[in-house]
């Protein structure tokens, strides 16, 4: 092999940074918490009934997990409910989400994301990665983007080798 069959590695060449939007997916589990069990022919709550049966949930079996807390059918639950819920669930959930499991992902992406500091992404070329193991929500996408697009100098959706251009900073002077 000669000086001029060198294989160059462009795709570490490049400057790229890769965004893993995984990296924020919530590390404990989410459980759903349906209020449907708790209602009277699935339609109407009945205070005292609710609040009996409430007092009976095993709060333990939610140790450390994310309680997504919603109802599956259409019926009128009052504000107070979703609150009894929260009493009883506070001290043993690592955080209560209001909605299902698809819903509270999405809370849960939007308040992370919004708390990360991408100014230090400043001038950089981002690839936000679009493939891997968990499903991450489209809106998380959005957001990222949209939270990154005043520092980076460029955006890309996919993987180093093959990207798909999202954003492109105009240089200063050219209009």
């Amino acid at each position: 092999m000669n000086e001029t069959d060198i294989l160059v590695n462009k795709v570490a060449n490049s400057g790229l940074v890769t965004i893993d939007l995984e990296q924020y997916y919530p590390k404990q589990d989410l459980i759903e918490f349906d209020i449907k069990p708790f209602l009277f022919r699935e339609l109407i709550l009945k205070e005292l009934d609710f609040r009996k049966a409430i007092q009976e949930v095993d709060w333990k079996s939610f140790e450390g997990k994310i309680l997504c807390v919603f109802c599956s059918v259409d019926a009128i639950i009052p504000k107070w409910a979703y609150m009894l819920i929260a009493k009883y669930a506070q001290e043993h959930v690592a955080d209560l989400q209001f909605g299902n499991k698809d819903q509270a992902l999405l809370s849960l992406f939007e308040k992370t994301l919004r708390s990360v500091n991408w100014a230090i992404y400043k001038d950089q070329k981002i690839v936000i990665k679009g493939c891997g193991d968990l499903e991450v929500p489209a809106s998380a996408y959005q957001t990222v983007c949209y939270l990154l697009t005043p520092f980076a100098s460029s955006i890309m959706y996919g993987e180093p080798c093959s990207t798909v251009p999202i954003f492109k900073k105009k240089k200063a002077g050219i209009s």
